[in-house]
């Protein structure tokens, strides 16, 4: 399967989270996410979140790829962050992000904020997943990020949009939110991906 060994040596300090709750297959000992997105700020904030540490500036966003290492049910956890301008330049250079990345991520987070999720970014974003490869979708998770302004049934009105509407379908139809999300239930989607690959990573273009 797609897993590597962890690293020899590499501190693990297991997250607490439920016994009976599996993160990975047995046979794998690493995860790679990818985190892509226009809003560095709001990647570093998912990555903090997953890793339970502040591992990513939110307000200082570097010229590269920044990748960290975490430990959760002893298994590592390896996040690439993409900076806005790298991301731009993903269409045309992805060894950018299989050079942090390989032999490739298993999850691709996207991170949208819905308010901007415009007709041209559902476009942007389409054309950027299809370039990575013709299996991007299927190793696709959406996490919508909570509106800069919270208003009553916000949830239900985001989720008729249309853009984010055909962006779900297109990432058959995995998509969490971020408000109120509890780790477990997104690394149990995290899980999800996996299998339903085979443990196998994407294979970048």
């Amino acid at each position: 399967m797609g897993g590597a060994s962890s690293k020899p040596g590499s501190p693990c300090s297991p997250t607490d989270l439920s016994r009976s709750f599996e993160f990975l297959p047995p046979d794998m000992s690493e995860l790679r996410v990818a985190l892509l997105g226009r809003s560095w700020s709001e990647k570093s904030s998912v990555g903090n979140f997953i890793l339970g540490k502040t591992a990513f500036d939110t307000g200082r966003e570097p010229p590269d790829c920044q990748k960290e290492r975490g430990c959760i049910k002893r298994k590592d956890i390896v996040l690439v962050n993409t900076p806005d301008d790298v991301f731009l330049r993903l269409l045309t250079e992805q060894s950018l992000l299989r050079r942090h990345t390989d032999p490739g991520p298993h999850v691709l987070l996207l991170v949208v904020q819905p308010e901007d999720f415009t007709e041209e970014y559902k476009r942007w974003f389409c054309r950027l997943l299809e370039n990575l490869s013709d299996r991007s979708y299927h190793h696709s998770l959406i996490l919508i990020s909570t509106p800069r302004s919270e208003r009553p049934g916000f949830m239900e009105t985001y989720r008729q949009d249309p853009n984010i509407k055909e962006m779900i379908r297109k990432c058959q139809f995995r998509y969490l939110w971020r408000k109120d999300l509890e780790l477990q239930e997104m690394l149990m989607r995290f899980n999800e991906i996996v299998k339903e690959n085979n443990g196998e990573p994407l294979r970048l273009r």
